[in-house]
């Protein structure tokens, strides 16, 4: 994991390297003015040097520009460095998330891959940009404040060597502690954030059902646990201040002790003095940085870890990367004795299951909820592995088909009507990306949609708002239709995708695929008996079995479960459809 990480880095080597060294250098300058102001108070003030206390003064202004100017840099180059990487990273997790199948997307789940690409990458930068400018910079300070001191005067130094092991228990002791219950802090923030998008996703939902009162009161149940943990986190790191300023002024009072003792037999100034009352205050400062810095660090590894767990996912299937040549085959779609059973689940979607469907056939697979209608057609473009049989396409198995390949010979309109942001154009040209105007209307017009595409005043060029948010249910479904159509392709899957259409432009629909010249195959799953009455054969699915196949009218003579779906439909002496 350390490995696959730290590849991330790469550009960004010099960055990495001048961030903390011109960190070191600000400290430097830092570590001398101490020194400084000694001489200002043992040489100018106590000679009344008017001229030394102005050239030392300088000196401290021009320690100060340069002190400054590291400090930009630095953090120039920290940032170049911690937003080039999690660019980088997020880049690399964006296309590493567009390779996994859909087994893996259903494992993981869209919160988590959502979170990972957001929160936790912005969390390793931010811990990474604390990190380039303080892990040397901490340390050395600390342990220059104590060359400093020894520098000045031994026995004072001897304070320092007690008083540092003091401060590094009390601070990373109370950091020790408080590390887990910061975990604890983000994994309920987790659940907060949680409950917050699903309120906001289904906020129709929630309104149509008077439940804003309960949603609330979930809310504020774990903000509240939420407010507890920090609650408890804050009170333990609160103890810092207090036990850090007591050890800290204790040790001041012992260096005035022992100064003053010096200063008396006259081997120690006063500003000596100053000088190391000014160490044991930055020595606490960056004892409290750097506890600050490995909490940061703690938060942005286990950040990081989540990051690497979906980077190191892998997907399932492998598909061939030279196209296949495929034959001419009077058999497009042929399941022999195919089984699927998705990770994790407890039993099978699908039980061997076998048919054929014809080059141009028109094939309609019905069944009850959760009977495996989209289970059976996701097969075909390969959205998931049979568990067991063969898939073939063309008289070749799917698996011998590359990804492109497939692709191109499929098309689809799932069940759940998909539009990108951008206009009604762009949308189609998913499909096809060379498509002609006259190919975008052609499938429009197919699809049903030509009519209300024209009555736009922009036409092809209408804006379409992020999941088409400013089209109706119906106009949606016509719309992904018409981008599978665009592509052509030999074999067309309907995925319930006309369930938000009425009966009439559903029948219109299946008139006009029907009327294409192209042979095309066209699998119309359905929950509507009327959808697919005239298609050539009827899959029947019950429970992930095959429980019948054939026409409407074999059927309705020899299928139990069909006889049931079509008399609850599609009662005796209703009206008749019209073909």
């Amino acid at each position: 994991m350390l490995h696959q990480m730290l590849s991330y880095f790469k550009g960004y080597t010099k960055e990495s390297i001048l961030a903390p060294l011109f960190k070191m250098l600000e400290a430097s300058f830092d570590l001398l003015v101490p020194f400084v102001m000694a001489s200002i108070i043992n040489i100018g003030i106590s000679n009344q040097d008017t001229d030394f206390i102005l050239r030392r003064c300088a000196v401290l202004v021009l320690l100060g520009i340069v002190g400054l100017v590291s400090s930009i840099t630095a953090q120039y180059f920290a940032s170049k460095a911690a937003v080039g990487y999690a660019t980088a990273l997020r880049h690399s997790l964006f296309h590493h998330i567009q390779t996994l199948g859909f087994s893996e997307m259903d494992r993981l789940g869209t919160n988590t891959l959502i979170t990972r690409m957001t929160s936790d990458i912005n969390q390793v930068q931010s811990g990474l940009n604390l990190f380039l400018r303080l892990f040397l910079r901490s340390p050395f300070i600390v342990f220059g404040s104590l060359v400093m001191a020894f520098r000045i005067n031994r026995d004072a130094a001897m304070i320092f060597v007690v008083a540092i092991p003091l401060l590094a228990v009390a601070v990373f002791g109370i950091m020790l502690v408080t590390i887990p219950l910061y975990k604890k802090v983000q994994e309920q923030l987790d659940q907060v954030l949680g409950i917050t998008r699903e309120n906001l996703t289904g906020v129709r939902v929630i309104r149509a059902f008077t439940k804003e009162q309960s949603e609330v009161n979930r809310f504020e149940t774990a903000n509240s646990i939420l407010t507890a943990l920090q609650k408890k986190v804050g009170r333990i790191s609160g103890f810092m201040n207090p036990i850090t300023y007591v050890i800290i002024n204790l040790a001041i009072l012992a260096v005035l002790h022992t100064g003053a003792v010096h200063v008396g037999i006259g081997d120690l100034r006063q500003g000596d003095v100053i000088a190391l009352v000014s160490y044991m205050g930055q020595i606490l400062i960056e004892l409290i940085k750097l506890a600050d810095l490995i909490i940061q660090m703690t938060k942005a590894a286990a950040c990081a870890g989540r990051v690497s767990s979906v980077l190191q996912t892998k997907p399932a299937m492998e598909f061939k990367t030279i196209p296949t040549d495929r034959e001419k085959w009077n058999d497009a779609v042929r399941f022999e004795q195919v089984s699927l059973t998705y990770p994790l689940a407890a039993g099978k979607s699908l039980k061997d299951i076998s048919f054929c469907a014809k080059t141009g056939q028109t094939i309609g697979i019905i069944g009850g909820t959760g009977s495996g209608k989209s289970s059976l057609v996701h097969l075909i473009p390969r959205f998931y592995d049979a568990t067991s049989g063969n898939v073939l396409l063309f008289g070749r198995s799917v698996r011998d088909y590359s990804k492109k390949e497939l692709r191109r010979l499929t098309g689809i309109a799932l069940q759940k009507s998909m539009l990108f942001q951008g206009t009604i154009r762009s949308n189609l040209l998913w499909g096809k990306e060379n498509a002609t105007e006259e190919e975008l209307w052609h499938a429009l017009h197919v699809a049903q949609a030509e009519e209300f595409v024209r009555e736009k005043s922009k036409g092809l060029d209408e804006p379409v708002e992020q999941d088409g948010r400013n089209f109706s249910g119906g106009q949606k479904q016509r719309l992904t239709i018409a981008r599978a159509l665009v592509k052509n392709p030999k074999i067309l899957i309907l995925d319930d995708s006309t369930s938000a259409l009425d009966y009439t432009t559903d029948a219109a629909l299946r008139r006009a695929l029907r009327n294409l010249p192209v042979e095309m195959t066209t699998f119309i799953v359905s929950q509507r008996a009327s959808s697919v009455r005239y298609a050539d054969q009827i899959l029947v699915l019950e429970d992930g079995s095959l429980a019948g196949i054939g026409t409407h009218e074999e059927l309705l003579r020899s299928c139990r479960v069909y006889q049931e779906i079509y008399e609850s439909q599609y009662k005796k002496g209703g009206k008749q459809e019209c073909r």
